[in-house]
């Protein structure tokens, strides 16, 4: 997490973050190989899930908990500013390959899949958070708009 990250005093278990964006990321990787569009529809819901207050009912969230046990994977606690701020972004993403999908757009789904993919790389092989960076220059840009 960098210094730019939002702070929401909460923290999360970022193992288990991560795994959850390999499975988005294979979910993504799956559309582009089958252009099946349920594929993005189940991702999008399932970041819709994640993002209320009932995480605890989406498959992604309940598989990835449960490999972090199953591995006996450390626990990393973070602050879930940035792993809320990323999901935003994921689902904006996945909308955005969804709706270019629809419009027959296929260089776009290309193009936006292929940020979406680095920007889940970064994060979960680097701890570099992209989400992070357009927050922290948004605030700098927008003071007021973030208080």
């Amino acid at each position: 997490m960098s210094k730019g990250c939002p702070i929401i005093f909460r923290q999360v278990d970022s193992t288990i973050s991560k795994i959850s964006a390999i499975f988005v990321s294979t979910g993504v990787i799956t559309y582009l190989i089958t252009m099946q569009k349920f594929i993005l529809i189940f991702l999008i819901l399932d970041f819709m899930v994640r993002l209320s207050k009932y995480k605890r009912f989406s498959p992604i969230f309940r598989t990835s908990s449960f490999i972090k046990v199953f591995l006996n994977l450390p626990t990393h606690l973070e602050d879930a500013g940035a792993k809320r701020l990323a999901a935003i972004f994921g689902l904006i993403f996945t909308v955005g390959i969804l709706v270019s999908g629809f419009l027959g757009l296929q260089y776009s789904v290309w193009i936006i899949a292929f940020i979406f993919l680095l920007c889940v790389a970064l994060d979960v092989f680097l701890d570099y958070c992209i989400a992070c960076v357009f927050y922290s220059f948004f605030k700098r840009m927008y003071p007021k708009g973030f208080n």
